[in-house]
């Protein structure tokens, strides 16, 4: 039988046994390498993961950060709109200049809004991210005035368009913060190549990281042994916006992997954008700077979009040091690192020779008051005071509200030159006293005569020293009150109070007086104790004398003046003698509110801050509504500004005339154990308080320490344009101007060598001719009255009795009582050559 194949070959042996082929026993180095690469594998996957998680971990830290954005903490404070009217002098550059200075560029795509100048129009088109209100429209000028406001939506002629709010300021935070944001297409080119040029100049061209920069970085640590920094503006950015200054590795590790996730998800201009918005820039007084925009208001008070090249230069030569390089403080040091920075950008090409040397040689031109004549610190502390006392459920420090507040920037910057400069002059005027005063402080408010919104406050010499508001201060008004009191008795006439009625020429004697009241003697003594015998009405309040005030205050009733006060919101006043001299106290804010019972036709006005509040994405959470209250008749109200009017032009206020001040305006000055002064035009009421904050006497009077700085300021605001076109002041129905002779006080003749205009309501006008210098005639009345219509403010007419005028024979007439308008009557006199005839007749 042959063999079977059985697909399996058998080795044949001699032995015939099957051989055992030995296995090969792993080596030590094949053992320890499968341990290294699981080993390896193993911490590959963990840092793997613990990267993934760090990874997202910073990638939700991103999201959170840039959807809250950098001032996701804090409420934005805006300006009052700008107003432009028909027949305001403006020029297209001017107007293009405030909407530049709002945001607004030529660019479409701005989010804010773009302008077009088309021949002599200006066209203006709000963008997304504008004030709810804003409108598109089309401004016309001709020889430098507006002309033609018409609509760009509906075609609609106007009288008056309003500019877009400006952002002055935001409100600070818990950290006491302050910042400005800014886009990245607002940042000007200079400013753009001195941070480069400073910080990183290859930032356009690299990933987050600069090789480059990082090879020189350890070459000058090896062979110099200083640290040259070699952190990118992605790096910066990362450090301040998203971690810590902490120099450690784990630090270190967090910041390369937020660099390149910031690269990764970000455009290189919205880095450099979200990098000039939260740049750490120092201190100014009690608060961070944060940003390239909030110091350009601090330091230089201006917009970002209108710094030079010096002024680019020194802010991003600040990076390095912000404190160290702070102009305020290093002024020396802070110029050097200027021009360092100036080099920099001349060797990169940014700029020219021509433009290096003249910067290089810039005088250094910091902002007067710093942060605050930008940011207006006192009135933003009463902002955020009557938000958190008005609306206690919304944290205004939480989220981006934004409020819409009355304040006028250009006249905040005047006001506070205004008190720089006239402080000074206090300063200098103590000074050359032999006793030793402390530091006097200050307070200006100035209000829209008309609505009282609040334009401007200063509350003290130097928010950065004292942050107590003196604008709330309750102080003795002194004289300043004393056009209330005359109010109180000229209304009088109205209802029967006093016959014959109260009028400018009523007389009284100004002479030592002593008045009693609840059985208590009270004397009044006028400044340096000098009196000046029977005087006028007018005379009176233009001299600010204190007898014959409070003498007027007696006829008219001290409860009546009390009660006049408080219904013009100055409350705690008593009806006392003393109420006619100002005694009892009231703050400067609430006694400018006051005033505009005066500038308002009688219609008394609450001071207000706050035009409205939206929220970010626009919707309206509140809008102020003004209360009126009609308070004093129109004609009262203007024969007591008439009388102020004599005040600035002739009285204790004719300061303001010598200074410079030429407008129609109406003030009173006045001293108690402070100077005041209170005044205003038809675009503008002001009033200044200058005082010790121990309530010690102020040894100058209000023409001398609190007129300059009114004077000052009302000069500097009405160069604007919106306060130029000043009026005489409305003259209501119901007035009369009559020429009288100023010695009789009766109607002026012809041969009178004298004469003044006086203003009555129409029927307490003298009727009389001047007895001393008539023609033998007077005018005097029978008692056949007649009804004559009289028109008042609100339009309402009513009628009123008034004596019929007859010319008639004179008849001798008793001499006037003391205190009813002096000589009425009289024998005629002789003429000379009669007198010298008569001698021989005797």
């Amino acid at each position: 039988m042959g063999e079977r194949e059985t697909g399996i070959r058998v080795a044949s042996t001699s032995t015939n046994r099957t051989e055992k082929v030995p296995r090969k026993r792993p080596t030590r180095f094949g053992l320890f390498a499968k341990i290294a690469a699981g080993l390896t594998a193993f911490v590959f996957v963990a840092g793997l993961s613990v990267f993934a998680f760090f990874w997202i971990h910073f990638s939700n830290l991103i999201d959170t950060k840039l959807q809250q954005g950098p001032f996701s903490e804090t409420a934005m404070l805006y300006a009052a709109p700008e107003p432009v009217s028909i027949g305001d002098r403006v020029t297209p550059d001017e107007l293009t200049a405030s909407l530049r200075g709002r945001g607004y560029t030529e660019d479409r795509n701005n989010r804010l809004g773009y302008y077009q100048v088309r021949d002599n129009t200006v066209e203006i088109h709000p963008g997304k991210d504008a004030y709810a209100r804003s409108q598109p429209g089309v401004i016309t000028i001709g020889n430098g005035i507006v002309t033609r406001i018409v609509s760009g939506s509906s075609n609609a002629e106007y009288s008056v368009y309003e500019l877009e709010p400006e952002l002055f300021t935001n409100l600070f935070d818990r950290a006491r913060q302050k910042r400005r944001n800014v886009k990245y297409e607002d940042l000007p080119q200079v400013l753009i190549h001195a941070i480069l040029s400073a910080e990183d100049k290859r930032f356009f061209q690299h990933a987050g990281f600069d090789p480059i920069r990082l090879a020189r970085t350890a070459w000058v640590d090896i062979t110099q042994n200083r640290r040259y920094g070699a952190s990118t503006i992605t790096m910066q950015l990362a450090r301040t916006f998203f971690l810590n200054r902490d120099p450690t590795w784990k630090r270190k590790a967090a910041e390369a992997m937020i660099t390149l996730q910031l690269e990764q998800r970000m455009t290189k201009e919205q880095i450099f954008e979200n990098y000039c918005n939260f740049i750490d820039l120092g201190w100014r007084r009690s608060f961070a700077v944060q940003g390239f925009a909030e110091a350009a208001a601090v330091h230089f008070g201006k917009d970002i979009r209108e710094l030079d090249v010096a002024e680019s230069a020194l802010l991003a030569g600040m990076v390095q040091g912000p404190n160290l390089y702070n102009p305020y403080r290093n002024a020396e040091r802070s110029i050097q690192r200027r021009n360092v920075i100036l080099g920099l950008m001349r060797d990169n090409g940014y700029i020219t020779e021509v433009e290096y040397r003249l910067a290089l040689e810039a005088p250094l031109k910091l902002a007067q008051g710093g942060a605050e004549s930008s940011d207006a610190p006192y009135f933003v502390d009463l902002v955020n005071d009557r938000l958190q006392d008005q609306f206690q459920s919304i944290d205004f420090q939480a989220s981006s509200y934004r409020v819409y507040t009355t304040l006028d920037v250009k006249l905040q910057r005047d006001a506070l030159a205004a008190v720089q400069a006239g402080i000074k002059e206090v300063d200098e005027q103590l000074a050359r006293r032999k006793k030793q005063y402390p530091r006097p402080q200050v307070a200006l408010v100035a209000l829209d005569p008309y609505t009282a919104e609040v334009k401007a406050l200063i509350g003290g010499r130097s928010y950065g020293e004292s942050q107590l508001n003196r604008a709330l201060a309750r102080r003795q008004p002194g004289s300043i009150f004393k056009p209330f009191v005359y109010a109180t008795a000229l209304r009088t006439a109205l209802d029967g109070g006093a016959y014959p009625p109260v009028t400018p020429l009523t007389r009284v004697a100004d002479e030592p007086t002593t008045f009693w009241f609840d059985g208590r003697p009270y004397e009044p003594n006028n400044f340096r104790q000098e009196f000046h015998g029977t005087v006028t009405l007018r005379q009176a309040l233009a001299r600010s004398m204190n007898i014959p005030t409070v003498k007027f205050a007696e006829m008219a009733g001290y409860d009546e003046v009390a009660e006049f006060a408080r219904d013009v919101g100055l409350s705690g006043v008593r009806g006392t003698p003393a109420v006619a001299l100002g005694a009892y106290e009231v703050r400067p804010l609430d006694i400018a509110a006051a005033y505009t019972v005066f500038s308002n036709g009688g219609e008394y006005v609450p001071h207000s801050l706050i035009r409205e509040i939206r929220t970010k994405e626009g919707g309206q959470i509140s809008e102020s509504v003004p209360e009126r209250r009609q308070v004093l008749d129109p004609r009262i109200s203007y024969v007591v500004v008439n009388l102020m009017e004599e005040v600035i032009n002739r009285g204790t206020g004719a300061g303001a005339r010598s200074r410079g001040f030429r407008l129609p305006a109406a003030g009173k000055t006045g001293t108690s154990h402070d100077a005041w002064f209170a005044g205003f035009t038809s675009k503008l009421l002001c009033v200044v308080w200058v005082g010790f904050d121990d309530n010690q006497e102020l040894p100058l009077e209000g023409s001398k320490a609190a007129l300059p700085i009114w004077t000052e300021f009302m000069k500097r605001a009405h160069e604007h344009r919106e306060y130029r076109s000043v009026q005489s002041f409305r003259v209501p129905d119901g007035i009369l101007t009559v020429q009288i002779d100023p010695l009789t006080g009766a109607q002026a003749t012809p041969r009178c060598p004298a004469t003044r205009t006086e203003v009555f309501l129409v029927g307490t006008e003298p009727h009389e001719l001047c007895p001393v210098h008539g023609s033998g005639r007077t005018l005097i009345t029978d008692w056949d009255a007649v009804e004559e219509p009289v028109r008042v403010a609100d339009g309402e007419i009513r009628r009123e009795t008034r004596p019929e005028r007859r010319d008639m024979p004179r008849r001798e007439q008793a001499p006037a009582s003391a205190q009813t308008g002096g000589p009425q009557g009289g024998e005629e006199k002789p003429s000379i050559l009669k007198r010298f005839l008569g001698i021989f007749k005797k």
